[in-house]
């Protein structure tokens, strides 16, 4: 009976779809030329719409293209799951960390397109579950899944699951934090992509979606303080398809829930349905864009309605590759109160569009943060820690100006990804990039291994190793390890650079301007659903022994904003 039952469902809503599609063939060209009528106000044109990086990643140019266009992605790094709201002109978005500590990554824009960082929502993830902490390291593609944010009630608030030990909530008044200690909702496995939303009476709710127990998604009403759900409200909206990547939004009397669904032979791909009423019947159902996995499957992000009263959809593109998942802005345009992603196909559905106008002009060029000189009192927003680290292990303190890192014995002897207390950032998909940090060794002791890293599912790096009193240059490779030349310098510096195919070389230096290539070129690749990252590792074999004092850490990428780095012998 079950069995029958879905079947007449699956057909039903196939029909459905089907009418649906047939319906927007009719509108295809009058929904375009609404597209274009908006890009073309910013100068855009239909050539410039459909231009195409021809191969994924060949994108030389990307973000702010400084003449009032922008070309995607807009971030070509590792931002996945994205939220985004609009709070006055602000626009606020946060990402998935999974792993990586702090959690969840808070950024800001005023006009979509540039974004910077501006802190995290969980400073420590030991308000999740012990497996996230720097003496457990267990937590490797797990840890903080997909959120949302919303701003209610004079208050910003983030809800978000872990596929291990459930939902969790938390507010502030100031979306760079601090946020207030994290709130258990619901203390279950297997959950995954949750949204709030609150209703014109005040009452909240909650979607997520049971990904355990066949891809359910239900609807639960929340708490007056938003803080809980109330089991008993709950109701079921969805399911099967691996659905997930949910979303609510209320708009012209409409409910809307939005997300993505996967077919095996086809991918991933957007889909929405719709009510009169939040608790439903969502009989409604339309597919939005196809997976296009040319594009690396757009799927999971946020509609957005800009003060001037255009919309937009932030989207990250779900197929990861070795970057991550890179995030693109796609225009909106509306037909029959149904939302259209990008440009309209001849066969009803969205299409990826890779250049379009910026919906503000005037605003500056900016990136993401990289460099750090250390020298201020905390970490820069950019840096997140593999897991939660070892507090008393690191400082900005003892050496004003400088950053330590003090060795101690990982988990499994020279398993790099069981070394805590290694520190880490994004490594973005553009034409050039070149990492150099300038590391004071003179404080190692026998036994310790310090340098520059880069791993996801692999992990490649060029640092020093001392043996008794001998400091020797080492390059890793997945475990492979090839010595080099002895190093009797107190100060090194260690260099990485790559380009768009993510092919890294390493180099060395002992005075900051001639440097020397050694080890095998590495690939970057893609695992724990985090694409290649780029670290500073510091441990030691025997014990509690050691440290190394990094002055600086540069990091410079071909962009809209294009820095120097300087040379400091």
């Amino acid at each position: 009976m079950r069995s029958e039952l879905w079947v007449f469902n699956h057909v039903f809503k196939v029909f459905i779809l089907g009418s649906v599609c047939l319906a927007n063939l009719s509108q295809a060209q009058i929904t375009n030329d609404k597209v274009l009528g908006v890009l073309q106000k910013t100068g855009v044109s239909r050539a410039d719409t459909a231009y195409d990086v021809g191969s994924w990643g060949n994108w030389p140019r990307w973000g702010d293209q400084g003449d009032g266009t922008y070309r995607n992605p807009v971030l070509p790094g590792d931002f996945s799951d994205p939220d985004c709201i609009r709070v006055g002109s602000d626009y606020y978005a946060i990402s998935s960390t999974m792993h990586f500590a702090p959690g969840m990554v808070v950024l800001h824009s005023k006009d979509l397109v540039n974004w910077r960082i501006i802190g995290h929502v969980v400073s420590d993830l030991r308000e999740i579950g012990p497996e996230l902490n720097w003496d457990r390291m267990n937590r490797y593609g797990r840890g903080v899944w997909a959120g949302a944010i919303r701003h209610h009630d004079g208050r910003f608030w983030v809800y978000f699951g872990t596929p291990d030990e459930g939902y969790f909530m938390t507010t502030a008044t100031n979306p760079a934090g601090p946020w207030a200690p994290l709130h258990r909702m619901m203390a279950s496995a297997g959950w995954d992509d949750c949204c709030p939303f609150w209703d014109d009476d005040g009452q909240g709710y909650f979607v997520g979606t049971h990904f355990a127990d066949g891809y359910k998604t239900y609807l639960f009403k929340l708490t007056p303080d938003g803080r809980d759900l109330i089991p008993e409200s709950r109701v079921l909206i969805n399911e099967g398809n691996r659905r997930e990547a949910n979303k609510l939004y209320k708009i012209n009397g409409w409910y809307y829930h939005i997300f993505s669904e996967f077919q095996p032979g086809r991918g991933r791909y957007l889909m929405i349905q719709r009510a009169r009423k939040i608790t439903g019947p969502y009989t409604e159902v339309k597919q939005l864009m196809h997976p296009q996995r040319e594009a690396n499957e757009p799927n999971q992000g946020a509609l957005v309605q800009t003060e001037a009263g255009d919309w937009y959809f932030l989207t990250h593109h779900g197929t990861g590759a070795w970057e991550g998942r890179a995030l693109s802005l796609l225009p909106v345009t509306w037909n029959d109160n149904w939302p259209v992603i990008g440009e309209l196909g001849p066969d009803g559905l969205g299409r990826m569009v890779w250049a379009s106008g910026k919906l503000a002009s005037g605003t500056p060029i900016v990136t993401p943060q990289t460099s750090d000189e250390f020298d201020a009192p905390c970490l820069g927003p950019q840096w997140e820690w593999n897991h939660q680290p070892r507090a008393d292990m690191w400082s900005l303190t003892e050496r004003p100006g400088w950053l330590r890192l003090r060795a101690f014995k990982p988990l499994e002897p020279d398993n790099m990804r069981k070394a805590g207390n290694t520190l880490t950032q994004r490594c973005y998909r553009t034409a050039t990039n070149r990492v150099v940090v300038r590391l004071d060794i003179s404080g190692m002791a026998d036994g310790q291994w310090a340098g520059l890293c880069h791993f996801a599912r692999g992990y490649s790096a060029l640092g020093v190793h001392q043996s008794g009193e001998t400091r020797t240059l080492e390059f890793w490779l997945n475990g492979r390890v090839t010595s080099g030349p002895a190093i009797t310098n107190n100060v090194i510096y260690l260099q990485s650079t790559w380009g768009l195919d993510g092919r890294c070389q390493y180099a060395y230096s002992l005075d900051g301007i001639t440097f020397t290539t050694f080890g095998d070129w590495y690939q970057f690749d893609w695992g724990y659903y985090r694409g290649t990252r780029v670290g500073l590792y510091c441990y030691n074999n025997k014990g509690e022994s050691g440290y190394v004092d990094l002055d600086w850490f540069r990091y410079d990428y071909a962009g809209p904003e294009i820095r120097t780095l300087a040379t400091h012998p």
